[in-house]
């Protein structure tokens, strides 16, 4: 069966195997405190032209999620996010379950305006009753988006402006930030992200690692006893090296950025495949989600043969899906999709 069902489906890129077995019999540190995580550090560091970068490991999103949030936020304080945001939408109810409460934005194809935050932000402070309210602490942007949109330089820049007048910290939640990264149609770049934001993750599990998210935090914005409170999340793993070796291995010779490329040549390929077909697209994505209107008599039909997301509800006949390419995408497997559509 083919599948397009996600960015994650596969192992991890050949290199990554190849470096772990070749260091699996090295007697190395835990808790990531060996030369391999270390290095890693230094070449994200570098990459991201933020020297005084604090880096750690964690074993997936969520866990990076909550573990950010979680800490970066007082008792009394919730993140603002866009209304289809990850932590919002996907995360199982993790940050409130945390104690945090998420506070919704309206959303423009996935992403938060920067007009529209302020004006959530002054109201909330405008109001005289805003003690017995739930205080913004922190913003939460995704980049890609829920929807495979990207921020602009000046998106972003707006954003974070705001976000330092009001003293609250920006966090951008990078999943699948290779994609965006390597998108034929961003102006934005890691040192640029670094700049910008207080807190950002380079997403491992969904580009080419086995699992793993590498965390960022700039300006010397670390919450207190973070290690520590990693640890007392359930985040932390003794085989740090697992995470170092990967992100190492991703950040020598250009391979984190090759394999993004990769994905999205593999998704300019597909959306040139479905517009000859005549398909119509739910929303225009830069990235290596693609949101497509199916039929649904096609799309029960396409389903015996193809895995791919049910996104949402259209219309009563017709049904929004998602198909994702990835690191691990074959030119072939696309023709292949192309001979089963109508």
């Amino acid at each position: 069966m083919l599948s397009f069902e996600n960015d994650y489906s596969e192992g991890a890129q050949e290199k990554i195997l190849q470096r772990l077995l070749e260091t699996n019999l090295e007697s190395l540190s835990a808790y990531g405190m060996d030369s391999h995580s270390e290095n890693a550090r230094k070449k994200i560091r570098e990459v991201c032209a933020c020297p005084e970068a604090e880096i750690f490991f964690l074993n997936g999103g969520t866990q990076t999620n909550a573990a950010v949030i979680g800490t970066m936020l007082n008792d009394y304080e919730g993140v603002v996010s866009a209304k289809t945001g990850h932590i919002n939408a996907h995360e199982a109810g993790a940050i409130e379950y945390a104690g945090h409460k998420v506070l919704e934005i309206p959303q423009h194809e996935g992403k938060i305006m920067a007009e529209e935050l302020k004006d959530y932000l002054s109201e909330f402070w405008a109001d005289v009753n805003h003690e017995h309210m739930v205080f913004p602490g922190m913003v939460y942007i995704s980049h890609p988006t829920e929807y495979g949109t990207l921020y602009t330089k000046e998106e972003l820049r707006k954003i974070s402006e705001i976000c330092r007048s009001y003293d609250i910290p920006l966090y951008m939640d990078g999943a699948r930030l290779g994609y965006g990264l390597m998108s034929r149609e961003t102006d934005v770049t890691l040192p640029l992200i670094a700049e910008y934001c207080d807190a950002f993750y380079i997403g491992g599990t969904k580009v080419g690692a086995l699992c793993g998210e590498a965390l960022v935090f700039t300006g010397k914005k670390v919450p207190r006893h973070f290690f520590t409170q990693i640890k007392q999340r359930g985040a932390l793993l003794a085989k740090g090296r697992l995470f170092g070796i990967q992100f190492e291995t991703l950040f020598t010779d250009n391979l984190y950025f090759d394999i993004s490329r990769h994905a999205i040549d593999m998704a300019e390929y597909l959306k040139e495949g479905f517009r000859k077909k005549g398909y119509t697209f739910f929303l225009e994505s830069p990235t290596n989600q693609q949101f497509i209107i199916l039929e649904n008599d096609e799309m029960t039909r396409l389903q015996e043969k193809v895995k791919f997301s049910f996104w949402e509800r259209y219309d009563a006949n017709h049904t929004v899906v998602r198909f994702a390419t990835s690191w691990a995408t074959r030119k072939e497997d696309i023709d292949q999709l192309m001979e089963l559509l109508s």
